[in-house]
């Protein structure tokens, strides 16, 4: 133990913190884990087997990473959960380790979990993510870079959350979220470009056309994009409409109507 773990902390002695990491009262590190540099683990926060943190995490009171998929066919697999850099996680965050032998539950770097959201097992989120309180993902849901789930959201088993989309607060996403969008509502619909996310993130001019041009065409019908200005964005999004999806895709309101 150093001055830097609370004595009242349990740390394996087969657990690998880099030197830096700081400790609370309380805290449960356990056999097989690694903590990079500079993390801090909060107060009777509680970090399982088979965890890997990257560096400069701050781990809230009371977290729970890398607990057992919540899954009744889970046959205890060495299964993992891998996080990256710089990343919150506030009070009561949970977040799963995998059910697929193998596999890892996987959250990016500088990303930003509020209190009480949780990562289901497989899950696979992106960079910059933000979880508001209490927002949920089942298993196997993919949320691209910088998205932003409201308040008290949740995403069924299986789905995909596309980058720079923004979730509204109570939203149930059963089906797929287009990437660059703002969703919710009821029925759930997608309403319009995320035009605050994409301009704070320097998505602008023919690169913010170029996306309302490729919207108006899916609106159309036409996922193909092919009358579309070739961008970075527009070529993402065709690789993701690529990609077979599971339960469909979300389609768009009325126009008029009001998220």
């Amino acid at each position: 133990m150093t001055d830097r773990i609370h004595p009242s902390a349990i740390v394996s002695a087969d657990a690998e913190l880099h030197p830096t990491v700081t400790v609370g009262p309380g805290a449960v590190i356990e056999a097989g884990v690694s903590i990079g540099a500079n993390c801090s683990i909060g107060a009777h926060a509680v970090i399982h087997a088979f965890t890997r943190v990257g560096e400069h995490n701050i781990v809230g009171p009371h977290c729970v990473l890398g607990g057992l998929p919540q899954h009744t066919a889970f046959d205890g697999s060495e299964t993992w959960v891998t996080i990256g850099d710089h990343n919150v996680f506030r009070e009561f965050v949970t977040v799963n380790r995998a059910y697929e032998p193998g596999a890892e539950t996987r959250i990016g770097s500088h990303c930003f979990l509020m209190t009480s959201a949780h990562v289901g097992h497989d899950c696979s989120v992106g960079d910059y993510v933000i979880m508001t309180n209490q927002a949920t993902l089942g298993g196997h849901v993919e949320v691209g870079d910088r998205v932003v789930m409201g308040g008290m959201s949740a995403a069924h088993q299986f789905t995909r959350i596309g980058a720079f989309c923004m979730v509204a607060a109570f939203a149930p996403l059963r089906k797929d979220a287009l990437p660059y969008t703002t969703i919710g509502g009821t029925p759930v619909r997608h309403y319009r470009l995320n035009a605050v996310g994409l301009r704070r993130n320097g998505i602008s001019g023919d690169r913010y056309r170029a996306l309302e041009a490729a919207f108006r065409a899916l609106k159309d019908g036409d996922d193909t994009l092919a009358s579309v200005p070739d961008t970075p964005e527009v070529e993402r999004l065709r690789e993701w409409l690529a990609v077979k999806s599971r339960y469909g895709r979300y389609g768009f309101a009325a126009p008029g109507s009001r998220q």
